[in-house]
C-alpha cells in the first residue's frame, strides 16, 4: 500500500511537473498553465496592439509561480520601456493570473471586453515611468498630466501596470505595483472589486476610473502617488492623485483605502460631456471611511457631481474637501485638521454639511461665487450655478481662524455648530442673503444609519500607515516619489549664507565621505540613516558632486535593481553650474512676423525691431502665467538668448521645456527643432532633448523662443552624460 501510494505521488508530480512551461515570446496560452519559476527576458514589440504574451479563452488559470518577466531589455530609463507584457484577449472569461512579477514594458497586464478575471497575488512593479523635470529650482510645465480625454485609450500614454478596459464581474486583490507612474487604471468597467492591494510610490495614479460603474474600491494602500511637490517651494501635484474618478463614473463605493501623500488624495470630475451638455457627472459615488491626509493640494476632489462623502480622514491639505460646483452632496462626520481650509466649495448648490469635526483648520468651511461665469462653459448655460442652499448643522470647530467664510451664497441654515477657541465664527462677504443663525445655539442630537451598500464589504479595517507621514516627508525626485528603501542624498535647502543642507535617508547600514568636487564639508553626520551633511559651494567649479559610500542589507534602488549587501554601493548628490551668463532679449512681434507660418520669416524680426526689454541671468528658467513683465506683453512675443560655455570635452544632455515654439542652436548648428504647434496640444510633449558630444573649449549656445497666446514658458537643463541614466 506504501509503495502504491508512493508511485501515485511521484505520477502525480510528474503531471504537475510535465505541465509547467517555458515563457516565450509570442505564446498564446488557452489552457490552465503553471509558468517555470525562471528570470524571463523578453522584450515585447513596440506597438501596445502586438503584445508579448497573450491569454485568450474560458476557465483559465495562470498560474506564474513567482517566474519574473522582464521587458526593454536594449534600455536603461523607464521612460524609454515600450510594449505590452501580458494581453488578456477580447471575449474571454473565467481567467485567473496570478503570482506573476512583470517589470520594464509600457503596460504589464492589459485585458479587454473580459469577463471575470481575478489577477492576484501579483508584482507588476518598476514599468513605464515619465523623468520628471520639476526639481528644487523650478516647476516645469511638462511634468502636468491630463486624463480630460480617454475615448481611444488616450492614458495609455502613461502606461499602466494593469489596463482594464470593457471588462465586467472581475477581481483585483493582493497585487503590488510601485516605482511606476499608474497602477491600475479601469475604462468602462463594471463591478470590479479591488481590494487589498498596495499601489504606492507611483509617480502618477494609484487607481484610476474612466466610465467606470458600480465598482468597489477597498481597503487598500494607495499611499505616494505623487509628483509636482517641492516642500516649501511649490505644492501642485501636477494632477497625481491616489483615486481617480473621471468622466460619467457612478455608483462607485471607495471604503476603508489608505490615499494619503498623494497630488490628490480623491480627485472625481464629471467629465467633458457634462461640460459640454450640462447633464451627468460622476454621481452617488459612496466615500467612506478613508485617509485622505497629506495632499499638496485637495485631500478630496469632488465637482460638477452629486456623492456621498462620510467618515473620512484629512490632514494637513490645502484644502480638505475642494467641491466646486457640487450639489445634492452630503458631507457627514468627516475628521478636518490642520489644514489650510477644511471644506471649499463654489458655486455649490444643496449641501447638507453635518456632524463634521474641524481642528486647527485657518478655515474650516469657505463657500462663494464669482458674479460671471467663462463665456466658453456650456455648463453655465445649461443650468444655474448660483451658490445656494445649505444646511450646516453640528459640527465641531476647535481652533479655527475662521469658522465660516462666506460671499455670492444665497439661503445658508446653521444649526448647532460647537466653537472652541475659534478667533471669528461667521465671516459674510459681498453678496450673500438669508444666511439664518437663528438655531445656531440649539444643542441637536443627530445620527445616521449605516449604509446598507457597507454591508457586502466584510473587511471594515483601514490599512495603517507604516511609511512616514507629513508633507516633509514627500520627496519627489526625477524617477518620482522616494520609497524610503534606497540610499539618498537629498538637497533639502540653500540657506541665506549660501550653505547647502543635505539630508542623508536610507535603510538600515551605514555610509561614509567617499569624495568632493566642488563642495566642501563642513559638518557631517554620525555616518548612520538618518543623518544631515552641510557644505560650502566652490563656484568656479561647474562639475559638482558629493560621493557616499554605501555599506549595509541589500535593497532595491530606485530602478528596481537588488543591490547585493555584499558589496559596496556608493551614492551621490551632484549639479551643474557653468559660471556662464545668458543675455536674454524679449521682442514684440506682429502679423506679418507670425511664427507658426514661416520661421525665416519669422526671424527677421530680430534684424528690423528692437528688444522691448533685455536681461541677463544664470540661465533661461521661466513660466510666465500673464505678462511677462511691466508694461511688457503676456501673447504674442519672441525670445533671443544667448550665452557662451566654457566646457570639457564630452557628451551633454540638453533639454528644454518651452511654450509654444523653439529652436536651439550650438555653435550655429540646429540641435533642437520644435518650431511646430504640435508639441503644446500636451505638457508633456512641451519637453525637448538631445544627446551632443562637444569638445573641451568655449561654446556658444542660442535659443530662440516665440510665445503665440496663453501659459508660457522658457527652460534650460543642461547636465553631463555621465550624471544621467
Amino acid at each position: 500500500m506504501k509503495l502504491l501510494l508512493t508511485s501515485l505521488l511521484l505520477f502525480i508530480h510528474a503531471a504537475l511537473f510535465a505541465a509547467a512551461v517555458d515563457l516565450k515570446a509570442g505564446m498564446v496560452i488557452t489552457s490552465s498553465v503553471t509558468i517555470h519559476a525562471n528570470r524571463y527576458a523578453l522584450n515585447a514589440p513596440e506597438e501596445l496592439q502586438k503584445p508579448l504574451i497573450i491569454i485568450e479563452g474560458s476557465n483559465i488559470t495562470v498560474d506564474f509561480n513567482h517566474a519574473v518577466l522582464q521587458g526593454s531589455n536594449d534600455k536603461s530609463r523607464p521612460d524609454e520601456f515600450y510594449g505590452l507584457a501580458i494581453l488578456i484577449k477580447k471575449g474571454s472569461k473565467n481567467i485567473t493570473l496570478k503570482n506573476a512579477e512583470v517589470h520594464g514594458y509600457k503596460v504589464a497586464v492589459m485585458a479587454d471586453s473580459v469577463q471575470n478575471i481575478t489577477i492576484e497575488n501579483c508584482d507588476l512593479s518598476y514599468n513605464w515611468r515619465q523623468q520628471l523635470k520639476s526639481n528644487r529650482e523650478r516647476e516645469d510645465i511638462s511634468d502636468w498630466m491630463s486624463y480630460h480625454k480617454n475615448e481611444n485609450d488616450e492614458w495609455l500614454r502613461y502606461g499602466a501596470a494593469i489596463y482594464l478596459k470593457n471588462c465586467t464581474r472581475s477581481f483585483i486583490t493582493n497585487n503590488t505595483v510601485t516605482g511606476g507612474q499608474c497602477a491600475l487604471m479601469m475604462v468602462r468597467c463594471e463591478k470590479i472589486q479591488v481590494n487589498n492591494n498596495t499601489f504606492a510610490f507611483n509617480s502618477g495614479i494609484g487607481i484610476g476610473l474612466y466610465r467606470s460603474s458600480n465598482n468597489k474600491i477597498y481597503h487598500n494602500r494607495i499611499d505616494y502617488n505623487i509628483r509636482g511637490v517641492h516642500f516649501g517651494k511649490y505644492n501642485r501635484g501636477q494632477d497625481s492623485a491616489g483615486i481617480l474618478v473621471f468622466e460619467q463614473s457612478s455608483n462607485n463605493i471607495f471604503a476603508y483605502n489608505s490615499a494619503t501623500h498623494s497630488g490628490d488624495g480623491f480627485f472625481l470630475w464629471a467629465g467633458q460631456t457634462t461640460m459640454d451638455t450640462g447633464s451627468g457627472g460622476c454621481n452617488d459615488n459612496f466615500i467612506y471611511g478613508n485617509d485622505f491626509s497629506y495632499a499638496p493640494t485637495n485631500g478630496i476632489e469632488v465637482t460638477f457631481s452629486s456623492n456621498l462623502i462620510m467618515k473620512n480622514v484629512v490632514k494637513e491639505c490645502d484644502h480638505g474637501i475642494w467641491g466646486g460646483y457640487s450639489y445634492q452632496t452630503d458631507i457627514t462626520d468627516n475628521l478636518f485638521e490642520n489644514n489650510r481650509i477644511g471644506i471649499a466649495i463654489e458655486h455649490g448648490q444643496d449641501m447638507n454639511i453635518v456632524l463634521n469635526s474641524f481642528t486647527n483648520d485657518k478655515t474650516g468651511i469657505k463657500l462663494w461665487s464669482r458674479e460671471k461665469q467663462p463665456e466658453d462653459w456650456i455648463y453655465a448655460k445649461k443650468r444655474n450655478t448660483d451658490s445656494r442652499n445649505y444646511w450646516i448643522a453640528v459640527n465641531r470647530f476647535t481652533g479655527n481662524d475662521k469658522a465660516f467664510d462666506i460671499m455670492g451664497t444665497d439661503t445658508v441654515a446653521f444649526s448647532g455648530n460647537t466653537k472652541f477657541n475659534v478667533k471669528e465664527n461667521l465671516v459674510l462677504g459681498d453678496r450673500t442673503s438669508e444666511i439664518d443663525t437663528s438655531r445656531e445655539d440649539e444643542l441637536l442630537d443627530m445620527d445616521y444609519q449605516k449604509d446598507e451598500r457597507l454591508k457586502t464589504i466584510k473587511d471594515t479595517a483601514r490599512p495603517t500607515m507604516v511609511f512616514p507621514q507629513g508633507k516633509k516627508e514627500m520627496r519627489i525626485t526625477e524617477w518620482g516619489p522616494y520609497d524610503f528603501n534606497y540610499p539618498l542624498v537629498w538637497l533639502k535647502n540653500v540657506d541665506s549664507t549660501g550653505l547647502y543642507h543635505f539630508e542623508i535617508l536610507g535603510p538600515k547600514g551605514n555610509w561614509e565621505l567617499e569624495h568632493t568636487n566642488g563642495f566642501t564639508v563642513v559638518n557631517k553626520g554620525d555616518g548612520g540613516f538618518p543623518s544631515v551633511i552641510e557644505a560650502r559651494v566652490d563656484k568656479t567649479i561647474a562639475n559638482r558632486n558629493i560621493v557616499l559610500k554605501y555599506n549595509g542589507p541589500s535593497y532595491k534602488d530606485v530602478f528596481g535593481k537588488k543591490m547585493d549587501s555584499t558589496a559596496a554601493h556608493t551614492f551621490a548628490y551632484h549639479e551643474f553650474q557653468p559660471t556662464s551668463k545668458w543675455d536674454v532679449r524679449f521682442y514684440k512681434w506682429e502679423a506679418a512676423h507670425d511664427p507658426s507660418k514661416d520661421y525665416n520669416q519669422f526671424a527677421g524680426l530680430f534684424d528690423a525691431a528692437q528688444p522691448a526689454y533685455t536681461s541677463m541671468v544664470d540661465k533661461p528658467d521661466y513660466i510666465w502665467w500673464g505678462a511677462i513683465g511691466k508694461n511688457l506683453p503676456a501673447d504674442s512675443f519672441a525670445t533671443v538668448a544667448t550665452t557662451a560655455m566654457e566646457l570639457e570635452a564630452g557628451e551633454y544632455n540638453i533639454g528644454i521645456t518651452a511654450d509654444d515654439y523653439v529652436k536651439l542652436f550650438i555653435d550655429g548648428k540646429e540641435v533642437i527643432d520644435a518650431w511646430n504647434s504640435k508639441y503644446t496640444e500636451l505638457d508633456e510633449n512641451t519637453h525637448h532633448r538631445a544627446t551632443i558630444r562637444l569638445n573641451k573649449g568655449m561654446h556658444d549656445f542660442k535659443i530662440v523662443h516665440a510665445e503665440n497666446k496663453g501659459l508660457a514658458s522658457l527652460q534650460f537643463y543642461m547636465d553631463p552624460v555621465e550624471h544621467s541614466r
